[in-house]
């Protein structure tokens, strides 16, 4: 029965932790940014466009005036996803 209850609560918390990665929500001063990492991974298939290794990590120097070049650059590129201020941030 102990292992049954640790297995189920190993379970529960990895996938907590999976879901929670899905999704990063960066403060900022015109309101917060909700950034899905999953619809990207998912969209783009290469994760070097944004991360310095194909492993990921987080991304160097990564900072509000990175942040506005590396994705509305893209968006532009792709003609997809957001490009105003108010698109991204939300109060």
């Amino acid at each position: 029965m102990k292992k049954l209850v640790l297995a189920a609560t190993l379970i529960v918390f990895g996938a907590s932790a999976a879901m929670a990665a899905e999704c990063i929500v960066f403060p900022g001063s015109m309101g917060k940014v909700s950034f899905n990492h999953k619809v990207h991974m998912d969209k783009l298939k290469d994760c070097k466009l944004c991360h310095e290794n194909a492993a990921g990590g987080k991304i160097a120097g990564f900072n509000k005036d990175k942040a506005h070049k590396l994705c509305i650059d893209c968006h532009k590129k792709m003609k997809a996803g957001p490009t105003k201020c108010t698109e991204c941030h939300k109060k």
